[in-house]
């Protein structure tokens, strides 16, 4: 094996001794100081693609990194196997039960992980869809409604007819399933929500707290909040005893108020458009809107579309009685469902104004100007003075925001308020491949709690897969029919099962107790491992998975469950992976597979391509000549250090009291310029990128020391530059690095080796190189003692008898040296 790097051989039997020696399990107690590595856990889909081994082998470089430096790594994998695909197949294939679905695509991508020599410990493996683990999501949820923080109610949910089942807000992208690209409609169902409102607040301002994460994500979390400072305002029904409420951050344009707007799905418009001669019209709008994507509703080039009810409000500011409009651009779901239009100052109520010739007022003049509204080409939304404004005139519309939302105060018609984008998690799905809701009703006691002894409530496997958009365990008469807890009578379960997002929601803390079946994790532990601190993932998660994890923990820390408030101090968001300039798909035909990979180079050349191609946070282009060229590099190294494994198993370590000089010095140098660089890109930067880079100039160094004689080379510093050329390389390629760390006649896993200290005395040069200028231009470059004073280096340039050439008969003017670069001489 010495003469070739036979990779697949080496591949093999250093997975092999790994597992027997079950040599990445991870013990809870010890002296080390703990570090909890995690990867976003996958989406059993049946194979890894190249998104995941970036994900998994940035994960595993920094946990052998902190290995060797000395912590107690937790690195665990499981599955987040519930979930839509698995009970698709189910319905597509029939015979294909989603549990069996499900594990065979486990122990598919199992093996690949396994494969790619990724450290887990796969002693703490866990799947979401285990009765071992969702009696535990459970057990969560009823904390959750023990504490007032889960409710059911009726809404209007996004309907995806393709997956028949209901989304959350998070989950429908530009008015489509980010699944399946289906077109979401809206309907009307009793489902089951989490009162993450509750907790907006603390999710904003404990962003601060953030200091590990990437502001990018921090920014998407805190415009998903969309927390606004406003004010409440009761407009009256003109004829009725009914008000609408809005919401508004602009109080101190009331008085600029012309029409008001309501959302489609508005309570109060049937009631205004009811005996009206305009209310079938209205009707059928009201209907067309509603199967719209919010999207197609809300987006600046969609045109704003308004009917008249024929109903009034009266503006609580000046009583003025203003005509009430239902309009396509207005959403239920935000703020109140309403809208004041003030045409002079809002850019959307100005187009709409002007297309259905409602009145523009202008209340906000900006200073040394007089804004006219009949002549006026846009909203102006700046500040100035307020005018039109009644008692208001003349305050500068800052100051009159307070003043106004103090005035409706006292008379009763608004008060301040703080609003958010942020709704309720919705958790219900229609589905059956997920966590049972642990609900059960009864006629006589209502909506009653299943016991904690009588968990986990078990998912039957003998179901009837139908697109019938119904849950399936409707269907089933066993799971449906049951004895009420509370007073023995006959009770009917719930059907709906939980978002998938719940599941993962906890994940992070079952590793720590993987297998308690007393308690969903042991407090000690959770203690010790968690907050995890380093935490790796898309940033596609920002506003779904990563602020529901956020939120959970939350709950937990002030159920005093758990001590930490945030599940994770830091966060790297890696970038795509790209192939001609576009996500890889399976639709595009631009899919690269792993094990095709793995198979033509080996796990360790997949793994280092992937760290060394890109930064990790940027999206990475696959080039199969980069693949090839990582390759050629592992082949490199092993042709480097094979063939002396027989002289550095026998030779003896560099002595230290020896004053090296010449190319020993310089090799010694760059050994110790190499562990500098490498533990500062991986520790503190995560430069995986150019660590590889500092490793490759570190062969190339070596490559030319090996040229010199034998008589000439100090054997020890030569067994230092392998032995730290194979430690550096270790987190990156696994494999190889153990293969020549064996065959160098180490005993014991390099991977259990300390990592290489650099030392700072032998990386300081002897001599530097400087330019020399002439008028501000490079004219030489001379060699200089390193640490030169700067008169030393005036005088030793001045006598370099090039540098008297080119200055010639010229005056010299002034010589001005900057230490440790250049040189620059004045002349006329």
């Amino acid at each position: 094996m010495k003469d070739r790097y036979e990779f697949k051989e080496i591949e093999t039997k250093w997975q092999q001794k790994w597992a027997e020696q079950n040599m990445y399990a991870v013990p809870d107690f010890g002296d080390k100081p703990q570090y909890y590595c995690l990867e976003m856990f996958p989406y059993p889909s049946g194979k890894l693609h190249m998104g995941h081994v970036r994900n998994y082998s940035i994960g595993d470089v920094v946990a052998r990194f902190k290995t060797m430096q000395g912590f107690n790594v937790l690195h665990p994998m499981g599955w987040d196997a519930f979930g839509l695909p698995a009970e698709n197949a189910a319905i597509k294939h029939g015979a294909l039960h989603p549990a069996q679905w499900t594990k065979d695509n486990i122990d598919s991508m199992r093996a690949q992980l396994k494969q790619l020599g990724i450290s887990y410990d796969w002693n703490r493996e866990v799947a979401t869809c285990h009765p071992g683990y969702y009696k535990w999501t459970q057990w969560l949820f009823l904390q959750l409604y023990h504490h007032g923080l889960a409710y059911k109610k009726k809404s209007a949910v996004n309907w995806c007819p393709s997956c028949a089942t209901v989304l959350a807000n998070e989950q429908v992208k530009e008015g489509a399933c980010e699944r399946c690209s289906s077109v979401v409609e809206k309907r009307e169902l009793e489902q089951w929500f989490f009162k993450i409102t509750s907790y907006a607040d603390r999710l904003l301002a404990d962003l601060k707290k953030l200091g590990g994460w990437p502001d990018k994500v921090k920014i998407m979390q805190e415009n998903w909040i969309g927390r606004s400072e406003g004010a409440e305002i009761k407009f009256q029904i003109d004829g009725a005893d009914e008000t609408i409420t809005v919401f508004t951050t602009r109080p101190d344009t009331i008085y600029g108020v012309t029409y008001m707007v309501l959302a489609p799905e508005h309570p109060l418009v049937e009631k205004l458009i009811e005996g009206k001669p305009q209310a079938g019209k209205i009707r059928e709008f009201v209907q067309n809107v509603r199967n719209l994507s919010e999207l197609a509703r809300t987006s600046t080039d969609a045109e704003k579309i308004g009917l008249l009810t024929g109903a009034y409000c009266i503006n609580p500011a000046n009583g003025e009685k203003v005509p009430v409009l239902v309009a396509n651009y207005v959403l239920l779901e935000y703020g109140t469902g309403a809208v004041m239009g003030v045409p002079a100052h809002d850019q959307r109520d100005f187009e709409f104004a002007r297309k259905y010739n409602l009145p523009i007022r202008v209340v906000i003049q900006p200073e040394g100007v007089t804004l006219d509204a009949a002549v006026m080409t846009e909203a102006y939304d700046g500040e100035g003075l307020m005018v039109n404004s009644g008692p208001f005139n003349g305050t500068p519309n800052r100051r009159g925001i307070t003043a106004v939302i103090k005035y409706l105060q006292e008379q009763g018609l608004g008060d301040g308020r703080i609003n958010y984008r942020l709704r309720d998690w919705l958790i219900s799905r229609q589905r059956y491949w997920g966590a049972p809701i642990p609900i059960i009703y009864c006629a006589k006691c209502g909506v009653v709690p299943v016991p904690d002894k009588d968990l986990p409530v078990m998912l039957p496997m003998d179901v009837a897969f139908k697109p019938t958009g119904r849950s399936p365990l409707e269907e089933h008469a066993d799971f449906v029919n049951t004895t009420c807890p509370a007073c023995g009578g006959p009770a009917r379960r719930e059907t709906d099962t939980m978002d998938t997002f719940m599941c993962s929601s906890w994940y992070y803390y079952r590793y720590t107790s993987p297998r308690d079946d007393a308690n969903a994790w042991d407090p000690d532990n959770v203690r010790r491992w968690l907050p995890v601190d380093q935490y790796i993932g898309g940033v596609e998660h920002a506003i779904l998975h990563l602020l529901y994890s956020r939120f959970f923990t939350k709950v937990l820390y002030d159920l005093k469950l758990v001590d930490n408030d945030e599940p994770f101090t830091n966060l790297l968001t890696q970038g795509m992976v790209l192939k001609d300039g576009t996500k890889m798909s399976k639709s595009k035909g631009n899919v690269v597979s792993p094990e095709d990979i793995v198979a033509a180079y080996g796990a360790d050349t997949a793994r280092l391509f992937i760290l060394f191609a890109s930064p990790p946070e940027r999206d990475l282009e696959w080039s199969d000549q980069g693949v090839e060229g990582c390759y050629r590099f592992l082949n490199r190294v092993w042709r480097l250090v094979a063939p002396l494994s027989d002289v550095l198993a026998k030779g003896a370590a560099r002595d230290k009291g020896t004053n090296l000089v010449g190319v020993n010095k310089d090799m010694l140098r760059m050994t110790h310029l190499a562990i500098k660089k490498v533990s500062e890109d991986v520790g503190n930067r995560f430069n995986f990128n150019t660590a590889v880079s500092a490793i490759m100039e570190l062969v190339n160094a070596m490559y030319q020391y090996r040229e010199v004689s034998e008589c000439d080379r100090d054997t020890g510093v030569l067994r230092e530059a392998v032995e730290t050329l194979l430690l550096l390389l270790a987190p990156f390629a696994p494999h190889i690095t153990e293969e020549l760390w064996s065959l160098t006649g180490h005993e014991g896993s390099i991977h259990a080796r300390p990592w290489p200290q650099y030392d700072p005395e032998a990386v300081i040069e002897d001599e530097i190189t400087i330019v020399v200028q002439i008028n501000g231009k490079v004219r030489e470059r001379m060699l200089v003692p390193a640490g030169i004073k700067p008169d030393a280096m005036r005088e030793m340039v001045m006598q370099q008898e090039k540098v008297r050439e080119l200055i010639g008969d010229k005056k010299v003017v002034k010589v001005i040296p900057v230490p440790g670069k250049l040189v620059n001489i004045v002349v006329k």
